[in-house]
């Protein structure tokens, strides 16, 4: 069931489009600083998915900020020095939205974390989830970069509706510097006029913030909490993990970064969430995994190498130590509005890429109806839907050659 040259994204073992070489080319014919001012502005491109969920998490939970955030800090950290690229870190969004839905406490949290882990470290030491990735189609790898694309966008959308005016100007900003030699400080500069602008607002500027030490209690889980995790979200954040923030991103760092085939792979970034996982979730760390759209995010304003991790992972590190309670006031003074800018521009362009358009018909019917599945369903209902969908498409071809 393989999908040829003409029907979808190369495979994990092929090289990246042309687009991949020439970005690596422009990039390269850029000042070192100009660089690492991309590293910095893609460090916070992808606030408008952790911001959300993790302020929401918080509202409605009594979780330990100091735990939550030194341990995105800590995994970031980790993964800039194991990958040395921008991969991204992000709270698992089917666990966050049982959080914030009342249905996991801060045991259950880290009975979650612990099986996901146990799961995902389990999954890249046999070689399964490599399997897994051999045997999906080039089409509906294409199809849910599509979903991932569209649920990004609309993701950008829905925060834009809560300051339209706010998301007007900050996405005025970002074209506008898409065409001068200052695109790689988009985000950075976005980022920080609409936090220099929330301080403005009555009321905003955070008080009673003290710097002090706040270091994350030990969180145990008894039985029960496992018992609810595993009947609650066990098998479905596991799917959706294995597809999007394992299978896909690993595809997408292939075409991105086309000298690192071999380091970024599905094994190893199972590995990696896996283990980071079930070294912090006793520590009150959040479930967290890497993200295909996180990714095309910080890529899109910058982000090349390992500094744009490890500047989120430091300041998510300092906030979580230094400031405690504190940094959830701190944070709560950037209006997501602006960061929806970002998530909409970033989303375009993973959903209208240069495979989807180049497809041939009966292959693009295919990752049409994986990405819609993707967007109403999830990843990975979008991923079943997807292979069915192809299983269809080689049967009406054989039908056809038949004939």
């Amino acid at each position: 069931m393989k999908a040829s040259s003409n029907n979808g994204p190369p495979r994990h073992g092929r090289p990246g489009e042309d687009g991949a070489a020439a970005d690596a080319t422009a990039q390269a014919a850029h000042p070192a600083w100009v660089q690492r001012a991309g590293d910095v502005s893609g460090a916070f491109a992808d606030l408008g998915t952790f911001l959300p969920l993790v302020l929401g998490a918080f509202a409605v939970r009594a979780l330990d900020p100091s735990g939550v955030l030194a341990g995105f800090g800590i995994f970031a950290l980790a993964v800039a020095l194991v990958y040395r690229r921008p991969m991204p870190v992000q709270p698992m969004k089917i666990v966050a939205a049982l959080v914030i839905a009342g249905g996991l406490g801060a045991a259950e949290l880290a009975a979650t974390g612990l099986l996901l882990g146990l799961a995902l470290v389990l999954l890249g030491i046999t070689g399964a989830v490599s399997r897994l990735s051999r045997l999906v189609p080039g089409t509906v790898l294409a199809g849910i970069q599509l979903g991932v694309g569209l649920y990004l966008a609309w993701a950008g959308v829905q925060l834009a509706g809560e300051a339209p005016i706010v998301a007007g100007v900050a996405l005025a900003v970002l074209v506008l510097l898409h065409f001068t030699p200052l695109r790689p400080f988009g985000a950075l500069i976005v980022v920080a006029g609409a936090a220099a602008w929330g301080l403005t607002r009555p009321g905003a500027w955070p008080v009673g913030v003290e710097i002090g030490l706040w270091l994350p209690g030990l969180q145990l889980p008894g039985w029960s909490s496992f018992r609810v995790a595993g009947e609650a979200v066990f098998l479905p954040q596991l799917a959706l993990t294995v597809t999007n923030a394992v299978l896909v991103t690993a595809v997408i760092a292939a075409e991105y970064f086309p000298g690192d085939r071999e380091r970024i792979t599905p094994e190893r970034l199972a590995l990696t969430s896996g283990g980071l996982n079930l070294l912090l979730a006793p520590f009150g760390a959040f479930p967290m995994c890497h993200g295909a759209g996180g990714l095309v995010v910080q890529h899109r304003f910058g982000a090349r190498t390992g500094l744009a991790p490890a500047i989120f992972g430091a300041a998510c590190l300092g906030l979580g130590l230094l400031l405690g309670p504190g940094a959830l006031e701190l944070m709560s003074v950037l209006p997501l509005a602006a960061v929806g800018s970002l998530l909409m521009l970033a989303g375009a362009e993973l959903g209208l890429s240069r495979r989807m358009r180049c497809a041939r018909p009966d292959g693009f019917a295919v990752i049409l109806v994986t990405g819609l599945a993707c967007v109403v369903f999830n990843v990975a209902v979008g991923l079943l839907v997807g292979l069915g969908s192809e299983l269809v498409r080689a049967w009406v071809r054989r039908w056809r050659t038949a004939d």
